[in-house]
């Protein structure tokens, strides 16, 4: 399998580069602190993929973005929403993945299956929302589950073979994370990138643009 992992420096990232390495894999690690790649910034995404124009990846698998952007924590409340830090949450989680999708998915193989996944979150539903709060967070990953759906559905004219979807990772353990994970079981990097290569596995193109958690369980847009 050959494998391009974007994000490959974070805790999930590096987890999918060392277990698909281990298996054998050929990958490829992007990131911003390892590569320069912001994908906040389309001419940086562009050129990113220009440089690797030639591969044809199995897999494609986006592991970027942030619940705190800049300083600024989930809002507790429609009170706390501040234009500034919801346009950075969806410059990363929203728009940060349909540039993804632009320059790195034609990079897909088209002669055999494919799959271009990038990782949502359960509170980007709409329909799984009961608690409300960390408005700009939930809104830019709902934006990005409705970009990759729309994608999924161009993909199926341009790659019969292509399969894109969203991945919810599960509550992962990492130091961003464990000041909002008191009241949730959470995973390690290296359980969740396991059991997310395993969702991955068992989807077929008729699953492209679909939605899933960690453990295999369809999520509700």
């Amino acid at each position: 399998m050959r494998a391009l992992v974007i994000g490959a420096s974070g805790g999930i990232g590096a987890a999918l580069c060392q277990r698909l390495g281990d298996a054998g894999g050929d990958v490829t690690g992007l990131s911003r602190s390892g590569d320069g790649l912001d994908l906040t910034a389309s001419d940086s995404v562009a050129d990113h993929a220009a440089r690797l124009a030639d591969d044809r990846f199995d897999l494609i698998f986006n592991t970027t973005g942030a619940l705190v952007v800049d300083g600024h924590q989930p809002e507790k409340s429609m009170d706390a929403v501040d234009a500034q830090a919801m346009a950075a949450q969806f410059a990363l989680n929203a728009t940060g993945v349909a540039l993804a999708i632009r320059y790195f998915a034609p990079l897909l193989a088209s002669d055999r299956r494919s799959v271009f996944a990038s990782l949502s979150a359960r509170v980007g539903s709409i329909g799984d929302n009961g608690l409300g709060g960390w408005v700009s967070y939930r809104a830019a990953k709902a934006a990005q589950n409705q970009i990759l759906h729309t994608a999924a559905i161009e993909y199926r004219r341009r790659n019969r073979h292509a399969i894109l979807v969203a991945l919810h990772p599960g509550t992962v353990e990492t130091p961003l994370t464990r000041k909002y994970a008191a009241r949730y079981p959470t995973i390690s990097a290296d359980d969740s990138a396991e059991a997310l290569l395993g969702v991955i596995e068992g989807l077929s193109p008729d699953d492209s643009g679909s939605f899933w958690d960690w453990k295999g369980q369809r999520v509700p847009w």
